[in-house]
């Protein structure tokens, strides 16, 4: 008996409690939703790279509109994380804008907040070129990197604000990360494995207005999309003098090379295809070792030093057997021609056991390095799950995985 009064007496007690937890907590659920925007109300000189910034507490986002000073609506989207919402275009200079945000509780309540700000007129500031390396309704190679390069590079404390304003989406989704050059000339975007074929990738460098730095203004706003093609690797081995083509894994043909001599070696590394030209110019005149003017065919750019795979009916003799070229890989003109129709502009080259090794930018280098060591290029936080898929098959390039900005393109090769 005794027992049983206790635990009775101890029942209203714990009732209580409960009911005491259950209405503070429902006070808090039916508490509106509080939003905090930005730029701040009556904000003046804003840049025309602004974002709506929206922080909420008790709620979420559900309504975003953007007018101008005429009344006219400002299309956008949010970002993935939901931080802010980001106009489509840049705004324009020296005009009023008032954003209108509305966000939802958990029981439907809504709270809707304003912010009306000025942007800067155009400024004095001179703005930094930058080139985007990925155009429009194009179908790439597999290990095509988004490039965007920079004259002068970008420093150090100011590309996390730059980062923040490169979007990539891929269809169907493959995340990769940005990785700067060590001296902020170039900045490139990839997975950790290679497009699969037939990925859309969208773009958009929006940089104009953007300030970056202490004294300058990004120049630009672009975008593009395009499609990722068949998979083509190509690996060329000084000690055989053989290229060896695969599509989808399989290898399609060998093909005799001669490489650079030991004055002028080729670079070992993991290389991507630029350029192609059905014809071109090489002009080496004022560089060492040059001094020649010659037209080739079928030249595939794979660095902004000179380096191309080319017809070169001269040293048919040679290729195979002995390097004699300035640097580029020569191939018989049949060679060259059937080269021609297999690649895209973004297949990856990958040239092995020269004198030597291939420079970080000189060329598309974003897979010149492992993953770990392309993600400590980032300047802002890299998802830590985001990591290459096993390693299934012994070539790496077998399967896909899951203004004058960048150094002055040679026209050298040879």
């Amino acid at each position: 008996m005794t027992l049983f009064a206790v635990a009775v007496a101890a029942t209203p007690l714990a009732v209580g409690g409960c009911t005491a937890d259950r209405k503070a907590e429902s006070a808090r659920e039916a508490s509106p939703p509080t939003v905090t925007l930005s730029p701040a109300d009556r904000a003046r000189e804003v840049p025309i790279s602004a974002e709506i910034g929206t922080t909420v507490a008790h709620g979420r986002v559900t309504a975003v509109r953007l007018r101008d000073d005429k009344g006219a609506e400002v299309r956008g989207e949010p970002r993935e994380d939901g931080s802010t919402w980001v106009p489509s275009e840049p705004l324009a200079n020296g005009r009023t804008y008032t954003a209108e945000v509305t966000a939802t509780g958990d029981r439907g309540k809504t709270t809707t907040s304003t912010t009306t700000f000025t942007t800067m007129r155009k400024p004095n500031t001179p703005p930094i070129t930058s080139t985007l390396y990925f155009t429009g309704n194009q179908t790439y190679g597999t290990a095509m990197p988004v490039t965007v390069a920079f004259e002068p590079g970008v420093p150090k404390e100011a590309r996390a604000d730059v980062q923040k304003r490169l979007f990539v989406k891929t269809d169907p989704p493959q995340p990769g990360t940005w990785s700067w050059l060590e001296d902020g000339t170039q900045v490139y975007y990839r997975a950790p494995d290679f497009w699969r074929p037939g990925t859309k990738i969208s773009v958009r460098a929006a940089l104009e207005g953007l300030p970056i730095g202490k004294s300058l203004i990004g120049d630009a706003d672009r975008k593009a999309t395009s499609k990722i093609g068949r998979q083509v690797a190509l690996d060329i081995d000084n000690a055989t003098k053989q290229m060896s083509v695969f599509q989808d894994g399989k290898l399609l043909r060998r093909i005799p090379v001669s490489l650079g001599k030991p004055s002028t070696p080729s670079s070992s590394g993991k290389m991507v295809i630029m350029e192609k030209h059905d014809r071109t110019t090489f002009d080496t005149r004022g560089e060492p070792d040059g001094g020649y003017v010659v037209d080739v065919d079928d030249a595939q750019r794979l660095t902004w030093g000179g380096e191309f795979i080319h017809s070169a009916p001269w040293s048919e003799g040679d290729q195979g057997y002995t390097n004699v070229s300035h640097g580029c890989a020569n191939v018989s003109a049949t060679a060259a021609d059937w080269l021609m129709g297999i690649t895209q502009v973004g297949d990856l080259v990958t040239v092995k056991g020269t004198e030597v090794q291939l420079q970080a930018g000189n060329g598309w280098t974003a897979w010149n390095v492992s993953w770990d060591e392309f993600a400590k290029g980032s300047a802002l936080p890299v998802p830590a799950g985001l990591r290459p898929a096993p390693a299934a098959v012994p070539h790496p390039g077998a399967v896909a995985g899951g203004s004058a900005p960048a150094p002055a393109p040679s026209a050298s090769g040879g």
